[in-house]
This record gives C-alpha cells, structure tokens and sequence, in this order.
C-alpha cells in the first residue's frame, strides 16, 4: 500500500511538472562547433532525459561484458561449494547410519569441492573414527586447532583420543587448554574434576567443584553435596597426620551435608577423643536422626572411654528411641544388651526382626545371644547356618561393587560420591559409563575400564559380589540305630563359606551317601514315625577348568525357639568362643 502510495505521488510530481512546463514556454539555444540548435525547454528536457538514459544503458553492457570472467568464476565457486556441502550433509547421514565407506567417500569429496572448511574438518574427523584410523582423526582435531571457530572443537576431539589410548597426561593437558579458552565448557570442567578426585589432589577437586557451581553447570544441591565428599575424603586422609585439619574438614563436611555418614561418624569420634563429650553426642544423634548407619551407632556407643556396659546400653537405648523401630537402631540396641548380659531385653528386642526375616547380622547377634546365655553349641551352630543364607544387610554399593568401607570415587567408573548405603541386589552388574565422544562411537574403550577393574583388585575392604548359587536336595541315609532327640540331618557346605562365620576345624570329605552319626548327644529310642530329614545342598556354581572345593559334612540340630521353618539348616562346629562384638 505504501509503494502504491509513493508510486502514486512520484507520478502526480511527474505531471505538475510537466503542466508546469507547458505553461511557461521558453526556449534554449545550444552552440557548439559551428552549429547553433534551437528548441523549446520541454524538447531539451526530454533529450536530457534521454541522453542519461542512454549512458546508463552503456556503462552497464560495459561492465557486463568487462565482467564476465569474474561471473563465470563466482559461479563455478558456487557450483563447487554447493557440492561441498551436500557431500557434507550425505556424509553426516552416513555416520549417523554407521556407513564407514560412505562416509569416507562423501567426506574426500567434501575436502575436494569446499576446501578445509570446519564442516569438512568435522566430517573428516567423525568418518577417520568410525572407520577406526585414529591417525587421521587425530589429524583432523589438530587441523582444527588453527581456525578460531573450530579450536575448542579440536580440543575435544584431541582430548577423546589420548583417552582412547590411555594417555591420561595429554588428555589433562587438552582438557586444561580448552577451560583456559573457554571457561563455561562444561565437558572441560567435568573431565579435570574427574582427574583431580581420581588423582586424591581433594583441594583441586574441590576448587574446580566450585568454579562449576560458579559457572553454573552443576546444580547448587549437587555441588554442596560434592564439596562435603571430598572435605570428608580430606578429613579421612589427615586424621593421622594433620589431626586438626582433619577434624575442621569433618566438621565443614557435616555441615554441609549432616547425613553423610563418613563425615559425622569421624568428626563424632574426634570429638570424643578431645574430650568434647557434649558436642560429639549433639552432633552424632543429628547424623543418626538423617539416616541410621552402624558407624554413627558405634561411634556414639564409643563416645566416652571407659564406659560400662550398662552405660553404653543406656545409651543404645537413647539412640533407639531416635528411629523407632528402625533396624540398625534395633541391631545396636540388641549388641548391647549381650554385652550387659541383659539376655531377655536382647531377645525381646530381635524379635521382630525375626519374624520379619532375619538378617545376617541378626543371625549372628543370636547365634552370640545362645552362647552367652546357654551356651548351646547345637543352637549356635543352627543360627550361623541360618547366616549364611540369611538376606544381606546393606553396604556400600556403587557400579556393581560391595564394600565393606565407604570411598569418596567409585574405583570402576570413576565417579565422585558414587557409594551409596543399601542393600546390594541378588545379581550386581557393573555398567561402566561410556567415554565422552565427539562422534559417540567408543566401543573400543574397553582399556580404560580394564584399567579401573584393576584399581579393584587393590581397593581396601572392597567384595566382589558373591557368585550365584543354585539349591539341590540331597537326601542323606539315616542309620536304622536309635536316633537323638533332635532330629539331625546332614549338611553339605562348601568349605569357603563356613570360614567367614566360624572357627576352623578338621574337614571331613564328603560321599554322595553319607551315614552321620551324632557322637556328643544323648541316645534315646526313635520314634515310629520319624522319617530322614532334607537338606539343601549349596553347591556354588563353578566356571569351566575351576577347582570344585571339598564339602565339609556338619550335623544340625533344629533349635526349639527358632521362628523360621523347620527344615535342616546348614552348620558347622565349632570350638572357639564366637563373638560378635567386643
């Protein structure tokens, strides 16, 4: 609407002048070499008019004809960038469809028609990793390394392979450079943390923990969290050689995070090694009132030397009634009563954790609970049997592994406040997380995992998760003699899994029809209709070319007051005093 409008007044400008002009004539004389001409002043306005029209209309088929050459090298340019770019494009599809060849052929086409264009750096560099040459790939990321747009790229890419190869020094270094390019990478920033923790440089990890939650690439919860693990991987680390600095970075860690157990379960401790018994218990039951751990209910349990029995029962009581009903609280209530030799409160107090299932730990504080207070042999032996397949109690568990002592990184995977308090699942696999990859393709980065699986092996107090285990009956043969009271049957366990909760004793070899006969009981008349007890059989299931361990045959004894099912449990002498605390 508007171009009709100055359309519309350009012409009625167009026409006032020419009114104007017919209403004034005049005329105009031009002398020029001899020759005089002599017009009105509309005609001479018209040739003027034309006249420049007419030059226009020169210069420009000039400068068409003049060019010319540039047009049809412009226009080649174009041809050939077009083609570079469509090659470009086809070969990312091609990587993303996983066609090395075609990625290959699409990206020497790239370099031929657009040049060392970034995209064609990029595509060269994903097509050399798919088809696995690293000598090319690397080629390509150090190409980058000289255009600004495409440095912090080539950065990456260097930083990925020197990881592929294990070159953990160079990959630093590349990691280091692209944060002094580029502060706000946030893959820069995780990979130095991930080298600071795994380095044990807990002040570095905790300065780059803090330029991230700065930057804002880690949420705030997240990096208070990060920072009071690693105060407390400093406090464990310094407890014996800097015991101040130990305790200040315990101390910063539980107030930062009360419920981490590692921090308030040290800090408590220190406390109460300084004589600071006020302090210690405040800040134990605060810790205990976030989550229950059986290190906070010994460190409290411990907080003042030299305590008695019933002291410490006093104060397991006290800590009890913090969580009511929870288990550890039940646990440590129920070890302290036997250590007062209050027999009845401990029973009654384990109760309904047998009713609900008992654990390993229950099991043993009543296989403890029997030899304290009867010293019955037959009922221990029944609850260490019971232990043994008892459910597990919660550990420290992270990627797959189950240790008995918390760790500030995860010895598998690497990563920081990895461990978590829980009960580990029937079947553990370890899932690795994979590498940091321009492209995503990473399936050879199995080296650096293997390495990880071998920091492992070295990892103090660190369990393998135990292998599977299949249950088979197997009768056993009663001999027609007269039988005790308690029926007995026969158990056969591998020798491995009695050692854990028992004293050692002589094995005996086991047949597949074995006649046991009990030697310490008493004889007495069968009954009519007593008929052979089952066992189950654990039999561990063994890899090809691995040694089968000797079964080792022990009696069993139902004990009177045991609350599961009455089925033959597997047990073993023993004779030593077992204990389980003190």
């Amino acid at each position: 609407m508007v171009r009709v409008l100055v359309y519309l007044a350009v012409f009625a400008a167009l026409a006032v002048g020419a009114v104007w002009l017919a209403d004034r004539p005049g005329e105009v004389s031009v002398v020029w070499q001899g020759w005089r001409i002599d017009t009105s002043v509309a005609l001479a306005a018209i040739a003027v008019v034309v006249l420049a029209l007419l030059t226009m209309l020169a210069f420009g088929l000039l400068r068409f004809v003049f060019g010319l050459p540039g047009a049809f090298s412009f226009a080649s340019r174009s041809r050939r960038r077009a083609r570079g770019f469509e090659a470009v494009s086809r070969g990312m599809v091609a990587i993303g469809a996983g066609d090395p060849v075609a990625a290959g052929r699409h990206a020497v086409d790239a370099r031929r028609y657009a040049g060392n264009e970034p995209l064609t750096l990029l595509l060269e560099a994903q097509a050399a990793q798919l088809s696995g040459d690293r000598g090319r790939a690397e080629a390509a990321f150090k190409a980058m390394l000289d255009k600004p747009e495409t440095r912090v790229l080539g950065l990456r890419g260097l930083f990925v392979e020197a990881k592929r190869r294990g070159d953990l020094a160079a990959a630093r270094a590349f990691a280091d450079d692209a944060v002094r390019r580029s502060p706000s990478l946030a893959w820069a920033n995780d990979a130095l943390l991930d080298f600071h923790t795994n380095a044990g440089d807990w002040q570095a990890a905790r300065t780059a923990v803090e330029r991230r939650a700065a930057l804002r690439l880690a949420d705030k919860a997240d990096a208070k969290r990060q920072r009071a693990v690693l105060l407390a991987a400093e406090a464990l680390e310094a407890r014996g050689t800097a015991p101040e600095k130990a305790l200040a970075a315990a101390l910063e860690a539980v107030k930062l995070a009360p419920g981490l157990t590692p921090a308030a379960a040290l800090a408590g401790r220190m406390l109460a090694e300084r004589g600071d018994i006020r302090k210690a218990v405040k800040l134990l039951e605060a810790a205990w009132k976030e989550v229950s751990h059986p290190d906070i209910a010994a460190a409290y349990l411990d907080v003042r030397p030299g305590d008695s029995a019933q002291d410490r029962l006093a104060r397991a009581t006290t800590l009890a009634k913090l969580r009511p009903a929870d288990p550890e609280g039940v646990l440590a209530l129920a070890g302290a009563a036997i250590h007062a030799r209050d027999f009845a409160k401990a029973r009654s107090t384990l109760k309904p954790l047998l009713a609900g299932g008992a654990s390993v730990r229950a099991c043993l504080l009543m296989a403890e609970l029997e030899e304290a207070e009867h010293g019955a042999a037959g009922r221990v032996r029944e609850w260490l049997a019971r232990a043994t397949r008892a459910p597990r109690d919660a550990a420290w568990v992270a990627d797959g592994l189950v240790s008995d002592q918390w760790m500030p990184v995860s010895p598998i995977s690497g990563r920081l406040d990895a461990f978590v308090w829980t009960v580990p699942p029937a079947t553990l696999s370890s899932q690795a997380p994979a590498l940091d990859d321009v492209l995503a393709d990473l399936d050879d980065s199995r080296p650096l995992i293997e390495a990880r699986a071998e920091a492992v092996e070295t990892a103090p107090a660190a369990v393998a998760p135990p292998a599977p285990v299949r249950e088979t009956p197997a009768k056993v043969e009663t001999a027609p003699e007269p039988q005790p009271k308690a029926e007995s049957a026969a158990v056969v366990m591998p020798a491995g899994e009695v050692k854990s909760a028992l004293a050692t004793e002589p094995k005996v070899e086991a047949k597949p029809e074995a006649k046991v006969e009990p030697k310490t009981e008493p004889k007495t008349e069968p009954k009519p209709d007593a008929k052979p007890d089952t066992a189950i059989v654990a039999e561990p299931v063994m890899g090809v070319g691995e040694a089968r361990p000797k079964p080792v045959i022990f009696p069993v004894a139902h004990a009177p007051d045991d609350p599961g099912p009455e089925e033959a449990q597997p047990v073993e002498d023993k004779k030593g005093k077992f204990r389980l605390f003190g």
